[in-house]
């Protein structure tokens, strides 16, 4: 199937969510992740229309950066290396990985303007996942105003890999919370406007509770390698 029929497919399916919840469909960012697709792919999907693309690997976002510039906006959605910020720092308009103070001292460094973050939040428990623990964050953002290139757009999160709704439901929940808790700070360097939340087998459930981007692969852009899978 064609990516600009996956995109009518999900668009669809983001649509009746945001109904269900009583929410504007403008509120919520598509964001194709590609990182086990081809190039060709990549461009095919933002001739669909989709102009949001994720890449998790630096060396994925530089090749499909080459083919398209800075036309797409562009978010870094994987585990990031601090030794990799100088690569990517100049392609991209957002990380979704934020999670500790040395990558956010190695960002602030090699940024020439306030890059927006989203830090990565721990909330399912789970050890195979990256992110703060709930109890971390708020000292975390707090710690961040010493560093005037991190400005803290929202969080993010991964729920667990289930059939349980409820599970996948209260995983959400957990980080809206943690996104009021946030903003109660009233830091201008944190306004934590963005929740990225929802891949392709529960982004459904993510909007209903107020994900304002999701991340979707398989879904959108399907799959060519062998394996499988998006952040």
């Amino acid at each position: 199937m064609k990516v600009k029929e996956k995109l009518a497919n999900v668009t669809k399916q983001i649509d009746l969510a945001c109904q269900r919840a009583n929410r504007d469909p403008k509120e919520v960012k598509l964001i194709a992740v590609t990182k086990y697709v081809s190039v060709d792919r990549a461009i095919e999907a933002f001739k669909a229309g989709v102009v949001h693309l994720g890449e998790n690997r630096d060396e994925g976002l530089e090749e499909k950066w080459q083919a398209l510039k800075d036309k797409p906006t562009w978010h870094f959605i994987g585990s990031l290396q601090s030794r990799k910020v100088k690569d990517i720092i100049d392609k991209v308009d957002y990380i979704h990985s934020l999670d500790r103070l040395s990558l956010a001292k190695e960002i602030n460094k090699r940024a020439s303007k306030p890059i927006r973050c989203l830090v990565q939040v721990n909330i399912s428990g789970e050890e195979s996942k990256h992110g703060l623990i709930p109890d971390q964050l708020i000292p975390f953002i707090k710690d961040l105003h010493e560093f005037p290139n991190i400005h803290v757009a929202g969080l993010m999160t991964m729920a667990p890999y289930t059939d349980d709704q409820e599970t996948i439901r209260t995983c959400f929940k957990g980080l809206k919370q943690c996104q009021l808790e946030v903003q109660s700070l009233q830091k201008p360097y944190a306004t934590c406007e963005e929740l990225s939340m929802g891949m392709s087998n529960d982004f459904e459930i993510a909007v209903e509770e107020g994900a304002t981007m999701v991340r979707i692969g398989t879904a959108l852009v399907g799959e060519e390698d062998e394996e499988v899978g998006e952040t």
